[in-house]
């Protein structure tokens, strides 16, 4: 079944709204969090950030909030909020399922053994 628009976040989507756990943000802001936070094993060229940074807007997922100039400050919505945690328990079901493979070997609801 395809998935619908947004239902889950690309991890450069997931870093973003992960970035608004701090507070308001620019997107120089943004992509400075990312980089130290991932030891600079994601980094977000301009395109991308402010690719992804209009979807939000346009979901309703963020809001800008101060402009100056060039500079758009935003910060994140409840609707953004929601998103953000349903990715994160998406994430760890995955991880969870990974981990519980390697554990159990399980294969087509039997275990190897």
């Amino acid at each position: 079944m395809p998935r619908k628009a947004m239902e889950s976040l690309t991890e450069s989507m997931f870093y973003v709204l992960m970035a608004f756990q701090e507070g308001k943000m620019c997107g120089t802001d943004i992509a400075d969090y990312i980089d130290t936070l991932t030891e600079g094993r994601l980094q977000i060229g301009p395109a991308t950030l402010y690719t992804i940074l209009a979807k939000f807007v346009k979901e309703k997922y963020i809001r800008e909030v101060v402009v100056e100039g060039r500079k758009r400050t935003y910060e994140m919505t409840q609707m953004g909020k929601k998103a953000y945690e349903a990715e994160l328990i998406r994430l760890r079901q995955c991880v969870a399922d990974a981990e519980r493979i390697r554990e159990e070997g399980v294969r087509d609801g039997t275990q190897k053994g």
